[in-house]
């Protein structure tokens, strides 16, 4: 079986994104419901997958960053409320076998990803 992992690229400071709380959700018809929560390291990363074995199914997703926290955390001046805040991903896992790697590249202004493995 695959897994899903993600990390956090501060850019506007050249480094990773330490201690940034994720959600992992799986999304339906009937809306989210919480998977996982997790906080990057020293390295940007989470500890362990988010998703792995069993628990990695075809579906919709959503990873939702609280990078204004972050950026708070870090003696950023933001405007009250903050550009870039809650950062949501929605993706899908079409093929749970294969390892999916959804990182977030963030700045205070601007914030992109992709698919990495």
């Amino acid at each position: 079986m695959g897994k899903l992992s993600t990390h956090v690229l501060d850019t506007a400071n050249g480094r990773p994104a330490a201690s940034v709380a994720i959600a992992l959700y799986a999304v339906s018809d009937a809306g989210r419901a919480l998977l996982a929560q997790a906080r990057t390291n020293a390295d940007g990363r989470c500890d362990a997958p988010l998703l792995a074995g069993d628990a990695m199914r075809a579906g919709r997703y959503e990873l939702e960053f609280a990078a204004g926290d972050y950026f708070a955390a870090q003696g950023v001046v933001l405007p009250d409320p903050p550009f870039v805040d809650r950062v949501t991903i929605a993706f899908g896992i079409a093929d749970p076998s294969q390892n999916y790697h959804v990182p977030l590249v963030v700045t205070p202004w601007s914030y992109s990803t992709y698919r990495g493995s």
